[in-house]
């Protein structure tokens, strides 16, 4: 007796540790083997946590200044032809307006310029106001000799980063407000100047028919759409070299759309297409999160100064001449020599009438606080040219006058006339700077430096001769999997004004370091802030950081744009420094940081390999079922089917027959298009199939968890009326009506092996093939069956339950990340229900068609047809009477071939 007791109870726990859920892991290797599983698991979930951590959390504070209205904004609502209006009901055009120009726009023809802004994804034509109030105020200031007429369009919010379909309405419908726009003012061409938002630059991309002459977007994203409009911009270049664009991206400090995305494309026929990050964006150096980029002053201020220059004094238009446009814009976003810009510069000055001191020293400071009158202070370069290479001077007065020449014509006590060369100087946060390299001007005989009269404010003048050798260090980076254990330093012995620090091997978007800058000074007076700039020379990408001396300083070294193959430049840790101070650079990888660039680049496609591990797992019941005859749990089946070998080499080939995909008219391949922009390494796929494993392993832990719950609460509470909304709810309902069963059964089997009264559900009626007379015609081969064949018929009926719950909820797994891709589309359609009741194009259809009635199959589906053919196979029905429902097993012998 007691022997058959122990084996009932450990057939009972067999059975039980089949169901999700329920049971433990059955001795202490299968609890070892356990928890070694889950930690791996566990570590990587943990992984992609991180990395989502340092994309969405770990970046720079914000520095943007907010941008405040003087007066109240106005919209006017530009009336559109009524066939516009009937066809595109859910968009507006509007000019923007404060107090009495609000009244004065309301008097048509318009005088301005015309600037047309485009919201991005879900954004507000209310958002161009902090462009609009400071181009009025500009205009103010200049006695209304120019000003701009700033229109935007209303896309009624939609969320284009959804769904994309929108977008080839949204670019009909803008070509259709140009023409609308022209026709307000008189009779004459009209230059439409175009600043776009986010998404809204898709729309304004495709509108080429309409003249104009410039573009400026503010954080292109990613789409298919922009592939299109990327490859006609490079097709078309010759057609298109007179258009002047520019692009602005937002940093680190923007997680929707990362900056590498908003580089144009450019070619040997386009030149004037520049893109550039806000952090290197003269007086900005702030990166700006998503939404700030439309109101941060600081930026808003450069691109409203850069307007006003763009402007024809003789037609008071927008310029035509494409060089004067790359000339503004490379003036006010990439490199500002703190002087107003100037289309033709005097660069020849006569130096007369200041006294001028000559000075033969290498190295020259001077602190000047109290001078009522204007000096020149000239360096002889003849007695350094053989010993030094280049000249650096600094100065702490950020005016706009010039400071800097070069003598070209002179006496033995003074310099009669100069060249200027404030123009090659650059402005950075605290000083402006200027390098010359004494080699490039062979005809200047002495530099120049003009202190003017300052009147009581403090400044200083720095300058020094130095050779680029001494100057300029070479770094390496460490290597990837160091993971922040091991450093490379480097100790700047020389003291100076200027340091150049090379970073060897640094060039790939999965590289991310920590740069740690300790300086020590040898006196404690105070000092201006060192500047520490971080230089990308293939991209417009730099990053500036401000720290007091002496101090220990850390930033961050991460790309947007990974090195080009053709380009041998390396980046740059420039130091502004004290001339009495050294420096001590440490650079550590940083692992951290890395899974934050892996996210970051990668993300996106972590979903298919999550899916790719969903279906392995239901790959690996499947062969389970069949060979044994019981289906493994889902958890069970992913541990042992998530092998990386089974995935790589699918990749790999599809990579390699990219011309045989590609002719298949399917979808052009992800590794494609990153290797295309050189955001695909070797080990990428591996990482991101462990990554998908984890999310999968947790995923299906937390969704078993779900199921377990919501059985108990239905075994709990009284049965509610239930309505089938959809696949998704419908099946999920079934699993969580075959989970009640298995742990009702369960606990039915425990009490007596000999009590055929178990409890049933209608989920069971639905999924049996035989009629109620069947049924009845089956159940009487129950008195033929002895009394030692029913215990185990009936211990076997529970083991079908497990193994159809283990099945349904792979299959359920399944579906839901596929109704997650699908809901983007979903939430746009709810959102635009009342303008649109269908999606044009619905990116889901064709998908939805295939997948339901596959998953209708597959949940409907018995797993005794996919068992083994060795032995017999239970098939579990349902008779219902008028009492209630009450299940009983028949043993067939399974005669048709496995399914």
């Amino acid at each position: 007796m007691a022997g058959k007791k122990e084996e009932k109870e450990a057939a009972a726990a067999g059975r039980a540790s089949r169901v999700p859920g329920e049971g433990g892991g059955g001795g202490g290797g299968g609890v070892a083997a356990w928890a070694l599983l889950l930690s791996f698991f566990g570590a990587l979930a943990a992984l992609v946590l991180l990395g989502a951590r340092d994309v969405f959390f770990h970046y720079e504070e914000n520095r943007c200044s907010m941008t405040y209205m003087f007066e109240y904004p106005e919209y006017l609502k530009i009336q559109l032809p009524r066939k516009i209006s009937r066809r595109y009901p859910a968009y507006e055009l509007y000019l923007y307006g404060e107090g009495n120009y609000a009244e004065e726009n309301r008097k048509q023809p318009l005088r301005g310029i015309p600037i047309l802004f485009l919201p991005g994804n879900a954004g507000s034509y209310k958002q161009v106001r902090s462009l609009g109030s400071i181009a009025l105020r500009k205009a103010e200031d200049v006695d209304f000799k120019f000003h701009f007429d700033v229109f935007s369009v209303n896309f009624n919010e939609e969320l284009v980063a959804l769904y994309g379909g929108s977008l080839q309405r949204q670019t009909r419908f803008v070509h259709e407000c140009i023409k609308v726009i022209l026709k307000l003012y008189k009779v004459g061409e009209r230059n439409c100047t175009d600043l776009f938002y986010s998404h809204g630059s898709s729309a304004m991309s495709f509108v080429i028919g309409v003249k104009r002459n410039f573009l400026l977007p503010l954080e292109i994203p990613p789409s298919d759409f922009y592939a299109v409009v990327n490859d006609n911009w490079i097709r078309k270049a010759q057609e298109l070299k007179n258009l002047t664009t520019l692009s602005v991206a937002g940093g680190f400090r923007d997680y929707q759309v990362r900056s590498g995305l908003a580089f144009l494309p450019r070619s040997s026929h386009q030149s004037t297409a520049l893109s550039v990050v806000s952090s290197a964006v003269p007086r900005v150096w702030a990166s700006t999160d998503h939404l700030s980029i439309v109101w941060c002053k600081e930026l808003i201020l450069a691109t409203v100064r850069a307007f006003f220059d763009l402007i024809d004094e003789k037609t008071k238009q927008i310029s035509e001449d494409p060089q004067k446009r790359s000339l503004v814009l490379n003036h006010h976003f990439l490199r500002h020599p703190a002087k107003l810009f100037e289309e033709k510069p005097a660069l020849i000055v006569e130096l007369i009438g200041l006294h001028i001191l000559q000075f033969v020293v290498r190295v020259f400071v001077s602190l000047l606080e109290q001078e009522s009158t204007g000096k020149y202070f000239t360096f002889a370069l003849s007695s350094h040219r053989t010993s030094y290479t280049h000249v650096y001077c600094q100065n702490s007065m950020l005016d706009t006058n010039s400071w800097i020449y070069g003598c070209i014509n002179s006496t033995s006590y003074k310099c009669l006339q100069g060249v200027d060369l404030t123009w090659k100087a650059e402005l950075l946060p605290t000083v402006k700077t200027v390098t010359l390299k004494l080699q490039d001007y062979p005809s200047l005989t002495h530099l120049v430096i003009h202190v003017p009269a300052v009147n009581g404010n403090k400044f200083t003048v720095d300058c020094e001769f130095f050779d680029e050798a001494s100057r300029t260090v070479q770094l390496p980076v460490t290597q990837l999997f160091s993971l922040g254990l091991s450093s490379s330093k480097i100790v700047l012995n020389s003291t100076g004004l200027f340091h150049s620090v090379q970073l060897q091997h640094f060039g790939q978007i999965y590289q991310a370091f920590k740069i740690s800058i300790e300086s020590r000074c040898q006196s404690l007076k105070e000092r201006k802030p060192s500047i520490y700039r971080l230089h990308i020379p293939w991209s417009h990408e730099d990053t500036l950081t401000l720290s007091q001396v002496p101090s220990s300083s850390e930033i961050s070294a991460k790309l947007h744009i990974a090195q080009p193959k053709n380009d041998t430049a390396l980046p740059l840790l420039n130091i502004y420094s004290s001339s009495d101070c050294q420096y001590e650079v440490t650079v550590r990888t940083s692992f951290l940081q890395v899974l934050g660039q892996v996210i970051r680049f990668h993300g996106g496609a972590l979903p298919v390999y999550i899916i790719s591990n969903i279906l392995l797992a239901y790959g690996k019941q499947l062969r389970s079922l069949i060979s044994t005859g019981q289906c493994t749990d889902f958890v069970s089946a992913l541990a042992k089917a998530a092998k990386p070998y089974k995935v790589e080499p699918v990749v790999n080939a599809l990579t390699f027959l990219y011309g045989i995909w590609d002719s298949l008219y399917l979808p052009e391949l992800d590794t494609v298009t990153l290797s295309n922009q050189h955001q695909w390494f070797p080990l990428v796929s591996l990482i991101l199939f462990l990554f998908g494993t984890g999310i999968a392993y947790w995923g299906g832990i937390l969704f078993i968890s779900s199921i377990r719950l919501l059985s108990s609460l239905q075994l709990a509470l009284t049965r509610p009326p239930w309505t089938a909304i959809g696949q998704q709810f419908y099946d999920t309902k079934k699993v969580i009506n075959l989970h009640s069963n298995a742990r009702t059964e369960l606990s039915a089997l425990n009490t007596s092996t000999n009590n055929l009264e178990l409890f049933g559900t209608n989920n069971l009626q639905q999924n049996s093939s035989y009629s109620k007379r069947e049924m009845g015609k089956r159940c009487e081969s129950m008195d033929f069956l002895s009394e030692a064949e029913k215990p185990s018929l009936i211990m076997t009926a529970p083991d079908n339950m497990a193994d159809s719950l283990n099945m349904h909820f792979s299959i359920i797994s399944l579906l839901t990340w596929i109704v997650l891709l699908s809901c983007p589309s979903l939430i746009y359609w709810v959102k635009n229900i009342r303008y649109h009741r269908r999606l044009d194009p619905d990116p889901c259809r064709s998908v939805a068609f295939i997948i339901v009635a596959l998953l209708g199959i597959l949940m409907n589906a018995s797993t005794s047809k996919v068992k083994s053919r060795c032995g017999p196979v239970i098939q579990i029905g349902l008779a219902s009477g008028r009492h209630g429902s009450r299940p009983f097993f028949v043993l067939m012998q399974k005669s048709q071939t496995v399914s």
